[in-house]
């Protein structure tokens, strides 16, 4: 990636190679590199840091609702592992999607503005800005230098996805991983953070909330791409709760524009009583909390309840997913205009 004309070289050239970033991991035919599965293959120090980033995303997700409505729902957050399936079909899913990306991709670089600093680095021998109240230390130090800017756009992602068991007709399940796919390739070419979670309601009384931590900014990895694949039709779902998780995360980032972007194929409906009205309340009431908190929540719209997510959503933040397969181009083009 180039940095922005206030850098020292000014240039916003972009190369094919600074599209083969190492985030990125690909081969060299433009996808994913394989990698070995399974936990047994990890040493017992990476097990060991593995369950405590689990322990910390569960400890982090309950004290996230301990305010909220769904205080009282029993919750547990997952890791997904992944097998060698699981690689084999995340390159056949990615086979069509990788040029598109990729394009959309060298499209975007170019224009990115990077953050600068607006303060300035005192007591230098050279640089930008004179400093006339250093010339009393006659040290020769009298000058100032702009910070330099930083390597990343300042836009971190969030995409939840639901695994409601009606993903499972018409294809959209398919469709949702390969515009997570998509996603998730566009933001690693792009340097972008991005957290991916998928979530489900009422697998049993004792895990009334589950959720699935596919990729995240705190513990990136070149694998968590081959866990996405992991992503199911299931039970029902807990939108607000799901997004009030995510949204708390993104909130604690540093990044200045925070996206959160809900995949959904229906309207919220989980045990014993959270659906209707209530469920929508929640869920208006959740993304107004957080959008006053700087969080832009958008939906992608996917199933027959189009019209309800979108009233939920409001128009401003809804994206109408008709053609299936133009969705995965269609969500990466919306996370680019963030840029």
């Amino acid at each position: 990636m180039k940095k922005s004309a206030d850098s020292d070289s000014g240039s916003t050239r972009v190369t094919d190679e600074s599209l083969q970033m190492e985030s990125s991991d690909l081969g060299e035919d433009g996808l994913p590199a394989y990698h070995q599965a399974n936990l047994e293959s990890m040493s017992e120090d990476a097990k060991q840091k593995e369950r405590a980033f689990r322990k910390k995303l569960n400890q982090e997700a309950r004290e996230f609702i301990s305010d909220s409505i769904h205080k009282k729902v029993k919750l547990i957050v997952h890791r997904p592992d992944f097998e060698w399936e699981d690689q084999q079909e995340y390159v056949q899913l990615s086979k069509g999607l990788m040029p598109i990306v990729q394009e959309i991709a060298r499209k975007t670089l170019p224009y990115l503005e990077h953050e600068v600093a607006s303060d300035f680095a005192r007591s230098r021998y050279y640089g930008s800005k004179f400093q006339a109240d250093s010339v009393a230390y006659r040290d020769y130090r009298y000058f100032a230098k702009k910070r330099p800017p930083t390597e990343s756009p300042s836009l971190v992602v969030g995409l939840r996805v639901d695994e409601s068991a009606s993903m499972s007709a018409y294809g959209r399940l398919e469709a949702a991983k390969r515009a997570v796919i998509a996603v998730y390739e566009y933001c690693q070419l792009c340097q972008i953070p991005i957290l991916i979670n998928g979530d489900t309601a009422d697998v049993s009384k004792m895990e009334q909330m589950s959720i699935f931590a596919y990729t995240d900014f705190d513990k990136p990895d070149a694998t968590d791409r081959y866990r996405l694949m992991r992503i199911r039709a299931r039970s029902n779902n807990r939108d607000g709760m799901a997004l009030r998780i995510m949204a708390e995360r993104l909130v604690k980032s540093p990044q200045k524009t925070k996206l959160l972007i809900s995949i959904s194929d229906g309207q919220p409906k989980a045990m014993d009583d959270y659906t209707g009205s209530y469920a929508v309340n929640d869920m208006k009431q959740t993304i107004q909390e957080y959008e006053r908190k700087g969080i832009t929540v958008l939906a992608a719209a996917i199933g027959q309840d189009k019209d309800v997510i979108s009233e939920i959503y409001g128009n401003d933040r809804f994206l109408d997913i008709t053609n299936l397969q133009e969705f995965p181009a269609k969500l990466v083009r919306m996370i680019a205009r963030y840029l």
